[in-house]
């Protein structure tokens, strides 16, 4: 239905843009939503506005003169019934009865491709998220890390792109070598062995459980006869497969899909790092100064430019993940999307210039910081210290509340904005609970199905028979709350391409809690099920609407669908 009033727009803007001698710019688009308030139409467009850019005109007489086009020459088929000039240019489309509930028959038809589009053909995509070092468990910033990333791989799928999930294994470097040391001094405390424990060690309970694990399970204390570095070498490979094993089970109870685990010391086995280097050097965006290796990504807008390889000829942070970022591109990848936690906020400006450095245009880069998240108890934060390895673990959260309910407030919040998360409104069940909320909705619709044994012709997914909905007479739903609900049903298609172009799953989750508020705005005014059998045929058909873009949306943020509760 939106695409008919986009061609009607279309069409009547180049008339006017031809009788102005205009000519519009590359990339020109305008906003056509459905308004607020529902008295104002079913659908709101502003393009007036968009064209006074361009015209120099004032938007209320550019309104006026695109309405008088329309009605000097409407479409043929036009669904519109009226339009209005409001809010100073804003071009309100009211559309007929009959041709708004079409769109209850095309979700009824595309059932669980409703909502599918192209938009993203073409675009080869990889998402990289999470990420963590497999030196402890994951922590609750990382699961919403894991959230935000997996759903959004799910609504680029859903519309169009070629996706591809990746987690960067940092199992290289400084940070795997303190785990090892902090593994060895718990060994050799266990063994009753005098042992200094590393200053920067990793303090958890769990190193000390994954040393006790070696002792019991594998060798006892036959590490103490080997030479110390064969030694701590032995209990980092251990810590780190006992982390990973633990990381990956957490993602799967999770519902979060990797498709590939890329390790960074491949990297150096493969000699990556120094290609990388090379290619910088090549283009011109490398220089030695003080003995050490700069990157000139000053030249990008960075506030100065970063040292890849130290005077010690050691590596950088930067350099790996140069190199990293340029096997994305060797691999034929033309979108790239990286979900880092808000430490790494003054890394963006660098990478960025590398990619750029690389090949990749900036509109091609998103690479989002994803807030941290604080957990409330009765009103109260829950104390999270990471001195001396305390933290509260991912896995104590979702087995609290629930993997639904973890996922969904993860991304119900635009990621870069902190997150609150009420442990005990998380585990209500109650419409105060936004999950609770829509899962409510959902199988409240799917209740409808014991009226069919009554007699009544539904949707198939209703009645549990083929479909007759083409004889449901749509012009019943006449209401304003029935309008409401169908126009808002209409824009799921375009609130994953929001999602998409921006990289914000929590449109998604803000449109399904419109849907479900719109729905029990209407099922609390309407009974669906009344004596008019034709008139229950087109509410069921509506609900039954309802239930197949809720079914969707859930499926696309990993949330079930009970169709009881």
């Amino acid at each position: 239905m939106k695409n008919k009033i986009e061609n009607i727009i279309d069409a009547v803007v180049k008339n006017y843009c031809e009788t102005q001698n205009a000519v519009l710019p590359d990339g020109f688009s305008y906003d056509l939503h459905p308004p607020k308030d529902s008295q104002h139409g079913d659908l709101s467009c502003n393009i007036a506005f968009k064209l006074a850019k361009v015209t120099r005109q004032k938007p209320f007489e550019i309104a006026a003169e695109l309405m008088r086009l329309l009605e000097q020459k409407p479409a043929k088929d036009s669904p519109v019934a009226k339009t209005e000039l409001a809010g100073g240019g804003f071009i309100n489309f009211f559309l007929r009865k009959e041709d708004l509930g079409t769109v209850l028959l095309e979700i009824h038809k595309q059932d669980k491709n409703y909502g599918r589009s192209d938009f993203g053909k073409g675009k080869k995509a990889i998402l990289e998220f999470v990420s963590a070092n497999p030196t402890g468990p994951l922590t609750i910033a990382h699961g919403r890390q894991a959230a935000v990333g997996d759903c959004l791989a799910r609504i680029l799928k859903f519309t169009g792109h070629a996706v591809h999930t990746e987690y960067y294994l940092n199992d290289a470097g400084r940070q795997m070598r303190m785990l090892a040391q902090s593994v060895w001094a718990r060994y050799n405390e266990l063994l009753g062995m005098e042992m200094p424990f590393p200053e920067d060690g990793y303090q958890g309970d769990y190193v000390r459980e994954i040393a006790r694990d070696i002792i019991e399970k594998e060798k006892k204390d036959g590490l103490l006869r080997e030479p110390e570095e064969k030694a701590v070498e032995y209990c980092g490979l251990y810590a780190v497969k006992h982390l990973m094993g633990s990381i990956e089970e957490d993602l799967a109870k999770m519902r979060v899909h990797f498709d590939h685990y890329f390790s960074e010391k491949t990297l150096y086995a493969k000699k990556a790092v120094e290609h990388a280097l090379a290619v910088l050097k090549e283009k011109g965006y490398l220089y030695e100064s003080e003995g050490a290796l700069w990157f000139r990504s000053t030249d990008f807008g960075d506030d100065k430019d970063r040292v890849v390889k130290k005077s010690t000829g050691e590596y950088t942070y930067l350099a790996p993940d140069i190199a990293y970022h340029l096997s994305k591109y060797e691999r034929g990848y033309n979108m790239l999307a990286n979900f880092w936690g808000p430490d790494h906020h003054g890394y963006i400006p660098r990478l960025k210039a590398a990619c750029q450095v690389l090949g990749y245009p900036p509109e091609a880069i998103h690479i989002g910081i994803v807030q941290l998240t604080t957990l409330f108890r009765k009103g109260q934060p829950v104390r999270m210290s990471t001195r001396a390895g305390e933290f509260v673990s991912l896995r104590e959260l979702y087995e609290e509340v629930g993997v639904d309910a973890t996922r969904f407030f993860f991304v119900m919040r635009r990621q870069e904005s902190h997150l609150d998360f009420d442990l005990d409104l998380a585990k209500e069940q109650s419409q105060e609970n936004p999950v609770f909320y829509l899962q409510y909705a959902h199988a409240r619709i799917a209740s409808l199905a014991k009226y069919a044994e009554q007699g009544i012709t539904a949707p198939p997914s209703v009645a549990g028979s083929r479909s007759k909905a083409g004889k449901v007479d749509l012009k019943l739903l006449a209401s304003s709350e029935e309008s409401e609900l169908i126009g808002c049903l209409s824009q799921f298609s375009d609130y994953l391409i929001q999602a998409s172009r921006t990289t914000e799953p929590y449109r998604l989750a803000d449109y399904l809690r419109q849907v479900a508020a719109c729905f029990h705005k209407f099922y609390s005014h309407h009974r669906v099920v009344t004596e008019d059998k034709e008139l229950t045929k087109a509410r069921l058909l509506l609900a039954d609407a309802t239930r197949i873009v809720l079914r969707n949306g859930l499926e696309l943020l990993g949330i079930s669908q009970p169709e009881t509760m």
